[in-house]
């Protein structure tokens, strides 16, 4: 079967990309991959806060499948909203990737004695909300200024100086396997530092009336990650929230069922809260951990 993958021009959304074509070529498909700009990638002088909506790195890449300019489209799955339009399914999803937060800090700043191994009044960069409200966690005189790219030029702007340290995915740089020799890091615990929902995993997408394409899907798709990042992505469902909602979940599953860790902050200026719930099956998990968001900030 002939398949058009729609992808980012970015180095890691091509690496996703290229990643599932090689997957399903191994099955026997013919695989070409067709770059799409999104929102995101043509708009690199606003944060995320000031631009409008939802989706800003998805909605054309959907509207390409929905018009059946290609056939598959490969995201981030944390990029995605949480319901798909009409007509769309997320048919499989990836591996989770390490989903942890990585600081990669100039050497200049880095200092052992501190928390997070960043001197004081450092300048971090990160244009994630659910990120900033982590930070102020662990400092309150952190110059938190905001920071866009795909990961090589955040990078590059971090080694130019403009910031002491960057907050990303360490998904992204384990994938593109960046040197970082350079700088000091420091991997960020994920039941500490909260990731995004889905964080470290990539999300199928395709027609829902391709069964064929759905059925290919099916063979690389992988249930035990869908079945958490599916709790992580419905307590961010039942705050009707964006990838820019202030909100980190975690779901970790344990012998005797779930382990999921949460932050969440009212918006962007917000200290986040932290928390760890426990259930013995995921009935009703996300409704639960809203109502219980929901009521300790009302508190």
């Amino acid at each position: 079967m002939k398949i058009n993958i729609g992808s980012r021009g970015s180095d890691l959304a091509l690496w996703q990309a290229n990643y599932v074509k090689d997957q399903l070529e191994k099955l026997g498909h013919t695989i070409t991959i067709k770059i799409i700009k999104t929102q995101g990638d043509k708009i690199q002088d606003l944060s995320f806060d000031k631009m409008e909506g939802k989706g800003f790195f998805t909605k054309e890449i959907e509207a390409a499948l929905l018009a059946k300019e290609i056939d598959l489209a490969v995201h981030s799955h944390k990029d995605l909203e949480t319901t798909s339009p009409d007509g769309l399914t997320i048919g499989a999803v990836s591996y989770r990737e390490d989903p942890s937060e990585l600081l990669i800090i100039n050497q200049s700043a880095y200092v052992e004695e501190e928390h997070l191994k960043v001197a004081k009044n450092a300048i971090i960069g990160t244009s994630s909300a659910r990120r900033k409200t982590q930070l102020m966690r662990y400092s309150s005189d952190f110059e938190i200024k905001d920071l866009r790219g795909n990961v090589p030029t955040r990078i590059d702007k971090l080694r130019q100086g403009n910031y002491d340290a960057i907050v990303i995915a360490q998904a992204g740089v384990g994938r593109l396997k960046i040197d970082l020799s350079e700088f000091k890091t420091v991997k960020l615990n994920p039941t500490e530092f909260i990731p995004a929902p889905a964080q470290g995993v990539l999300g199928l997408q395709t027609r829902n009336e391709d069964t064929a394409i759905i059925e290919a899907l099916s063979t690389i798709h992988d249930t035990d990650v869908a079945e958490s990042i599916a709790i992580e992505r419905g307590i961010m469902r039942k705050f009707n929230g964006g990838c820019q909602l202030p909100l980190g979940a975690y779901a970790v599953r344990q012998d005797e069922g779930w382990k999921v860790y949460t932050s969440y902050a009212l918006d962007k200026d917000t200290e986040a809260r932290v928390n760890v719930y426990e259930f013995e099956n995921n009935e009703s998990i996300a409704e639960i951990i809203v109502e219980d968001l929901m009521q300790e900030w009302d508190d």
